[in-house]
């Protein structure tokens, strides 16, 4: 019997601020899907490994936003990320969390068996420090121009306009993103992991795939995007990297003197593969070592491109500094995927979000996953449009795929009650198309086990091309009066090829797959004469125009106004200068002064929202007034979801006398601006405030 092969499958953590985009899906996690799903398949021992990331400046500086706790923002994000997995089918063996205790413990002992060894070197520097608020500022607290682009508003650990690596000292006009002011330099100390000590075994690692004298890796089946990015960081010379972080959130960095440093972020969240590989080995009777230090296991890491520096080359020095744990023996990262002609930007809402995108298409997570892999950015960035998706779901998966299995099923069910009929004399023709099944299934895994997804799920689409063909060249339907022999051998040949699509799309289309296996009624590899078949319904439905044109609309309300060539800046919501809205309202009556202070008015925070159980434009919500948690009813479901407003700070009429909304008893009232369109919008404190707080 053929030892089965073991491997360790890590898919990016992604980040737990927010939730994921079509482009997420495609430049890591629907890939490696793929290639699991092959993998076992195939019968291999296979760990497929995933979890939130949920530390770092970025997730402090939200919950500073919205005015709650970091933990409050990764537990609310994690969930959402998580169904969203779930949704698109996403089969992770385990969905980790690097909040988790475990991974502290984890993370915390690399540290320390790193610091024993005397792995890093400790020194004193200058760091951005916030006077206003006494603290020393974490990369993304800085913000400025960028020295490479000039593009105002990067980042202090990358530019978003051009993709450059910065550090915080080379911004041009450095800004606290928490006073708004100018920060000053101070000094503190961190650990560093010194990589240029590591740049020879590193460059012969990459280059030839050899590490301590063994063929550990092919060199020739990593992409080229990676080989060179790696190379290019080696050449230039590696620098030491601070591995803490002067922050209260996070890993605390595990020796005497740390005091208000945590692990920085790209040190702990890869670790995060290894404590979630633990959690999964002690669910499942398995010894996570052998995944992680067995010579025979092999890692392999998807991500995106601008991951590839720490996967590449960061984490493998941290792994062979620890000793016993195995190096990637691949690390498939993707290109950018774009958005109609435009950068996915999660900060001006530039992109599809996964959960939205169900709201709009329920049912057609496969539709998506398939447009997806068709355009890869496997070796250079691609781009997504709608008018695209369309046409790849009604001219491909409706007009060819679903076509044949329709046709097949539906003729067979008038010809023969749904039987598979049996199998005849056959002709060339017949031998040819089904010695097809076999050698497409072998392009198709070759094509798989080679990271070619785009290439692979095309060569599956010709299988069904072919039915099509051998349908329109041997007319059925025509033959059935004068020679149902061969009508039978016909559609036998037929509901083998839509048997072999079942088993052959799985990997990319698994909801596809089941809906077909359950038409034929079988999990079998091939139909025996005879099996009854079950009522077929159509496998994929058209795309409206309709459908495409109400998803442009959208992405163009998102666009950022631009400025007439004049330079006056047109604003979304009237005309600013000269004071006057001729849309708006006419002005209520007058009150006096002691009308108006009778209203009391507080600062409040949304802790919990659901949709009210007997009215569709009512939200039920659960708000933290400073005084105390109360009951709301609010009429803004149509302008917000239910996910969306939790955490929100908000101004809040408390005073108002309680009363009964649809069974529901609301005590208070949330204030909202209302637009010309009737699009409603929360007044809220520019930067957050104490629970209670008055609002005069």
């Amino acid at each position: 019997m053929k030892e089965k092969k073991r491997y360790t499958i890590t898919a990016a953590l992604p980040y737990a601020n927010g939730p994921l985009h079509l482009g997420h899906l495609a430049g890591a996690y629907l890939p490696a899907d793929i290639f699991v799903r092959y993998l076992k398949a195939k019968g291999n021992d296979v760990a497929f490994i995933c979890g939130s990331d949920e530390h770092g400046a970025a997730i402090t500086l939200r919950a500073k936003k919205e005015g709650c706790t970091p933990q409050e923002i990764v537990d609310k994000n994690h969930e959402i990320i998580k169904k969203s997995f779930s949704n698109f089918g996403i089969d992770f063996d385990i969905y980790h969390r690097t909040s988790s205790k475990l991974h502290h413990e984890t993370a915390s002992d690399f540290f320390k068996n790193l610091y024993e060894k005397g792995s890093f070197t400790q020194e004193t520097t200058e760091q951005f420090f916030d006077q206003e608020h006494q603290q020393f500022l974490a990369d993304r607290y800085v913000t400025g121009t960028c020295p490479k682009c000039n593009s105002a508003g990067a980042y202090g650990d990358q530019c978003e306009k051009c993709g450059s690596s910065l550090s915080p000292t080379d911004l041009i006009n450095p800004i606290s993103t928490l006073s708004g002011k100018t920060p000053v330099l101070k000094e503190t100390t961190h650990w560093f992991l010194p990589m240029n000590k590591h740049e020879k075994w590193l460059k012969t690692w990459i280059e030839t795939g050899v590490l301590d004298g063994k063929q550990q890796h092919n060199p020739s089946e990593w992409r080229k995007q990676v080989i060179g990015q790696c190379k290019s960081w080696i050449d230039n010379g590696l620098q030491p990297r601070s591995i803490t972080r002067d922050l209260d959130w996070g890993v605390k960095v595990p020796v005497d003197g740390a005091d208000g440093k945590v692990l920085y972020v790209w040190f702990d969240a890869p670790i995060g593969y290894i404590s979630a590989t633990k959690q999964w080995a002690a669910d499942n009777g398995k010894n996570w070592e052998d995944y992680w230090k067995d010579n025979n296991t092999q890692l392999i890491h998807f991500i995106g491109k601008d991951n590839i520096v720490f996967h590449g080359i960061i984490f493998p020095i941290i792994l062979k500094e620890h000793g016993d744990f195995i190096l990637p023996t691949n690390v498939p990262a993707n290109e950018f995927l774009n958005l109609e002609g435009d950068k996915i930007s999660t900060s001006r809402n530039w992109a599809v979000w996964l959960h939205e995108y169900l709201e709009d298409f329920p049912n057609k997570q496969d539709e998506l996953r398939y447009v997806l892999t068709s355009i890869a950015p496997e070796t250079k960035d691609s781009e997504f449009t709608w008018k695209d998706f369309q046409a790849r779901v009604n001219n491909e998966l409706v007009a060819i795929f679903g076509n044949f299995v329709n046709r097949s099923l539906v003729l067979t069910h008038k010809y023969f009650e749904g039987k598979v009929p049996s199998q005849g004399t056959l002709t060339e023709y017949d031998k040819e198309v089904l010695s097809s099944i076999t050698s497409t299934q072998h392009k198709v895994y070759e094509l798989i086990a080679t990271y070619r997804f785009r290439d692979a799920q095309t060569e599956a689409m010709t299988l069904a091309r072919l039915g099509n063909k051998y349908l329109a060249d041997t007319e059925p339907w025509k033959l059935i009066k004068t020679d149902e022999e061969r009508v039978k051998t016909i559609l036998n040949i037929s509901l083998q090829l839509c048997n072999a699509l079942s088993i052959i799309f799985e990997p990319f289309l698994p909801y596809t797959s089941k809906k077909l296996k359950g038409f034929l009624n079988s999990n079998a590899s091939e139909l025996n004469s005879g099996h009854q078949l079950n009522q077929p319904e159509l496998l994929f439905e058209k795309i409206e125009d309709e459908a495409i044109e109400a998803q442009i609309e959208k992405l163009k309300k998102i666009s950022s106004p631009a400025p007439s060539k004049g330079g006056e800046t047109t604003f979304p919501l009237g005309r600013v200068g000269d004071g006057t809205n001729p849309k708006a309202k006419p002005m209520k009556d007058e009150i006096t002064f002691d009308d108006f202070i009778k209203m009391d008015i507080r600062v409040a925070t949304i802790l919990a929202a659901e949709k009210h159980p007997d009215a569709d434009k009512l939200l039920k919500l659960t708000v933290d007034t400073g005084i105390d948690v109360r009951t709301v009813v609010s009429g803004i479901a149509e302008h917000y979801k239910p996910e969306d407003v939790v955490g929100k700070q908000v101004s809040m009429l408390v005073n108002l006398a309680p009363r009964k909304i649809r069974g529901i008893e609301s005590k208070g009232m949330i204030l909202m601006a209302e637009n010309n369109e009737g699009s409603l919008a929360f007044i809220s404190p520019e930067k957050a405030m104490d629970n209670g707080g008055e609002v005069r």
